[in-house]
């Protein structure tokens, strides 16, 4: 893993990340009671949801979203240009962050700013950053997706394990500022989840209100707007044209795994998510 670095145990790519910056965030960075804070791991619906939670404060109307690019809107705890946008922000801030629980800004266990924490199917997301990293060919590829996987499984990948992630964020799953959420139901159930995060937000929206929101916060309405067809890496890398979605589709990983990485998959899954409700996660 020469083009990534690690910090307390877990690795960054450093074309993008700084240990500095990390460290800052970390240590000094101030999260404000009125803030709200959306965090995933990687590849798990973190820019769909900025796109929603960015139509909700606005009651639906696409003018922000459609000017201004969705890292801007939203910036990054843990990157180099992320932190100081966050820094001279006066007022309610939305930032976004994939950083695991232990490196988390310490300011926000005693603020009582607001965390949206959306999971995904681990299989998906282990295929969505396999071709995300070829197509996008910021650092080494692995050589095929079987090597990917023996990387995820290990907790070789940016930003470490996704268990140890998943578990620790859902350790605050009982916590009235912290609103839990599945990429999966947010496919399948999309108003519904609008409607959850306007409840969580405090914000009442209109029914005409509600619709412009599900309408612009479309996969095919994020496609066609330029100012949300970017991933996190878009600050250092948009040269690239790194795009925001692959495919958006849940189960995909079923068109790639054969018998035996997924059964290998599913006996550390058990392993390593034992002890949570069998219905907490909304996958098969």
């Amino acid at each position: 893993m020469s083009d990534y670095f690690w910090f307390e145990g877990i690795p960054f790519p450093d074309t993008v990340y700084k240990r500095e910056i990390i460290e800052e965030s970390h240590d000094k960075f101030v999260i404000r009671d009125e803030d709200t804070v959306i965090v995933s791991y990687p590849k798990s619906g973190n820019n769909w949801l900025i796109e929603i939670v960015c139509l909700i404060q606005n009651k639906g109307n696409p003018k922000w979203i459609q000017s201004v690019l969705i890292w801007e809107r939203s910036s990054w705890i843990e990157t180099k240009k992320g932190l100081p946008i966050l820094i001279n922000t006066e007022g309610p801030r939305l930032m976004s962050s994939h950083l695991p629980l232990h490196l988390f800004p310490k300011s926000f266990f005693r603020s009582k700013a607001k965390v949206i924490y959306v999971i995904r199917n681990p299989r998906d997301v282990l295929v969505s950053a396999y071709f995300f990293l070829h197509n996008t060919k910021i650092i080494d590829n692995p050589e095929s997706l079987g090597t990917y996987i023996e990387w995820f499984l290990k907790g070789n990948v940016s930003y470490g394990s996704w268990f140890e992630h998943t578990r620790n964020w859902l350790s605050m799953r009982e916590n009235d500022n912290f609103l839990l959420l599945s990429y999966e139901d947010m496919k399948k159930e999309t108003l519904g989840t609008i409607e959850k995060i306007c409840d969580f937000l405090g914000k009442k929206l209109e029914p005409d209100e509600l619709d412009l929101v599900l309408k612009y916060s479309s996969f095919q309405a994020m496609k066609e707007n330029k100012m949300s067809n970017f991933s996190l890496v878009s600050e250092d890398v948009v040269n690239n044209g790194l795009v925001l979605m692959r495919k958006g589709i849940t189960g995909d990983w079923k068109n790639h795994f054969i018998v035996a990485q997924a059964e290998a998959f599913d006996k550390l899954f058990q392993e390593k998510m034992a002890g949570f409700p069998p219905g907490l996660f909304p996958w098969k």
